[in-house]
């Protein structure tokens, strides 16, 4: 009997408000409570309630038939009870059906476990614990963010006890063999490995309105028509999408929930189709091979690595510039400091910095707020080097201001270098180039004016400081 894994992504970063080079030592509230919170209500009304309410009905309605994953962030579920606690109770109720699993990652959907394992570890801990207390379950698979996985990655985890964890499916580490089979990690061979079917998966979360595709409309019984029709000694079709494919990235209009309606009844009427939760699927199937990744994949782009979020020089200045603070975050006796610190690791401030949007389409586009990749860095490098300074890590300012000037002025070769690598005639828009023609008494003056601002003293230390930062 073939397997059916459904498993949802539900996510919201803390976004970060506008701030500028003179916020720096002036104001320590860096994130934006307006547009978290007028994100997280449209999106509940859009989304989260009317999905939930509709898989609540197909749960009762299949009695223990019917099963589905979710993998909530902690930065999710910290806006769920600051702005959308009848969204929280909604899930709760999911949870209530004992037909629903959900799945372990990192507390603030961070990519932490590419640079620190201790770290890693313990935004793990802190996930699990969130997930115990609000939803009574006890977490037994792991899902790191946006599905990024590698034999020591996994090795990591289970060394929490995690003997399952979910990848993706990638061309490239499979070669000719499928996703649709269990596999194990090789330095954890008890560890298995769920492996995304990324083709099925996205013909519902990417594809599903598009009308130019030549397998639009889909519906419920087209989609387990090829469901029966893949090869039978294949035991498990893992789908995996962002929860946000229902209601939002596909509105409602397009017929997204009716297909969602219909799609279990359609798999439950046939004998040889039922639905598993991973953690299901780790314990009833055996494993075929080893599955070798040695190097991380995610789920995002056509190169299913981690370009999206580390693929540029401004990506990698800003990754490593935050965690150079790990170790002196981790004796700070602050945990609103520690709060702040996990907060800003979230992967969609990396996100935001891609310019892959030469060469992938508009999906990067698509869910950046910033104008350019560029105002995305600037943002967040004046965030953190005022958290720097206000925590007390300083840096030096000179050595940041002409620093800054020198990325600006690499935009237009950065943009000349991706257009002829993907051979596009057309000029993207850029963020507006700062000039380079300031004197230097105006940048003597900018040094002075942020070397003079003052924070009050925090204990142990002769630094000073203001009011902590807030969400």
């Amino acid at each position: 009997m073939k397997k059916i894994c459904l498993y949802f992504q539900v996510h919201q970063p803390y976004r970060l408000r506008t701030y500028r080079f003179f916020d720096i030592g002036q104001n320590h509230n860096y994130f934006d409570d307006y547009a978290n919170r007028t994100h997280m209500r449209r999106i509940a009304e859009k989304c989260y309630l009317p999905t939930n309410e509709l898989l609540l009905e197909l749960l009762n309605k299949y009695k223990g038939k019917f099963k589905v994953s979710f993998s909530l962030s902690g930065t999710f579920i910290d806006q769920m009870q600051q702005y959308a606690p009848d969204v929280l109770i909604s899930f709760q109720k999911l949870a209530a059906t004992k037909q629903v699993e959900f799945l372990a990652e990192t507390d603030t959907h961070s990519l932490v476990s590419l640079k620190n394992k201790k770290e890693f570890q313990e935004q793990i801990k802190q996930h699990s614990a969130k997930i115990k207390e609000l939803f009574g379950y006890k977490t037994v698979t792991f899902r790191n963010t946006e599905l990024v996985y590698s034999n020591e990655i996994g090795a990591d985890v289970f060394e929490l006890g995690y003997k399952g964890v979910l990848a993706e499916g990638a061309k490239h580490i499979l070669g000719w063999r499928s996703p649709n089979f269990v596999y194990v990690n090789p330095i954890s061979p008890k560890q298995k490995v769920l492996l995304r079917n990324y083709k099925l998966s996205d013909d519902i979360a990417f594809r599903f309105s598009d009308r130019q595709w030549d397998q639009w409309p889909l519906t419920a019984e087209k989609y387990v028509f090829w469901l029966r029709h893949i090869n039978p000694k294949e035991e498990i079709v893992n789908l995996f999408m962002d929860y946000e494919t229902f209601g939002e990235h596909q509105p409602a209009e397009t017929g997204i929930f009716e297909f969602l309606k219909h799609l279990p009844g359609e798999i439950l009427k046939h004998n040889n189709l039922e639905f598993v939760t991973p953690a299901e699927a780790i314990n009833t199937l055996h494993p075929i091979s080893p599955i070798n990744v040695q190097h991380p994949t995610s789920w995002a782009d056509e190169e299913r690595d981690t370009t999206a979020w580390l693929g540029n020089e401004l990506q990698q200045d800003a990754f490593n510039k935050l965690y150079e603070m790990q170790e002196f975050i981790d004796l700070h006796p602050d945990p609103e400091i520690k709060k702040t610190y996990r907060y800003l690791q979230t992967s969609d401030h990396f996100y935001y910095m891609s310019t892959k949007w030469f060469s992938d389409g508009d999906v990067h586009k698509y869910f950046n707020p910033f104008g350019s990749p560029y105002e995305a860095y600037i943002n967040f490098r004046n965030v953190l080097n005022d958290f720097m300074l206000y925590t007390g890590y300083t840096f030096d300012v000179r050595h940041e201001l002409q620093r800054m000037k020198k990325i600006n002025l690499r935009q237009d070769e950065i943009i000349r270098e991706l257009k002829h690598l993907v051979g596009s005639t057309t000029k993207p828009k850029t963020a507006k180039k700062k000039t380079a023609t300031k004197s230097k008494n105006t940048e003597t003056d900018m040094v002075k004016d942020v070397s003079k601002r003052k924070v009050k003293p925090k204990e142990g230390s002769n630094k000073e400081k203001t009011a902590k930062p807030s969400k």
